[in-house]
């Protein structure tokens, strides 16, 4: 049998995530594949940098926590297709979470705006949201 945990114990470890990660993270959307871990140097162009507001996500709530906030770059660093993101601590070096990212209604863990990046375009991340497996 599988684990199962309450629903108070799946909020407590998703809001220790944010607290893990910091304030202050930045969110680093990238071309091409991801790396095989968080622990595996960046790979891809870096498209665009996102400083998430200080409180980046919002209260967990019936087993998952939402993006909290405007997460927005006025002006792309570079052009091409957005394919994965990084977050990373205050440092901008320390990988704690990546995943994929598609155009909004695409599926993937993150959603944007528009995965077709151009440099100097305002990119906007429409939809965030992490889940606690063992409901």
């Amino acid at each position: 049998m599988a684990f199962q945990f309450s629903t108070t114990a799946r909020n407590a470890a998703l809001d220790a995530i944010e607290t893990a990660i910091g304030a202050s993270a930045i969110l680093k959307i990238r071309s091409g594949s991801s790396p095989a871990d968080c622990g595996t140097a960046d790979s891809g162009t870096v498209l665009a940098t996102l400083n998430l507001p200080s409180d980046w996500l919002a209260a967990a709530s019936g087993g998952s926590k939402s993006k909290s906030g405007t997460w927005e770059d006025t002006s792309a660093d570079a052009t091409g297709t957005a394919a994965h993101f990084r977050i990373y601590a205050s440092n901008g070096t320390t990988v704690h979470m990546q995943g994929t990212i598609t155009a909004t209604g695409g599926g993937g863990d993150m959603t944007l705006d528009n995965t077709s990046i151009a440099s100097g375009q305002q990119v906007t991340i429409t939809s965030f949201t992490i889940s606690a497996g063992g409901a």
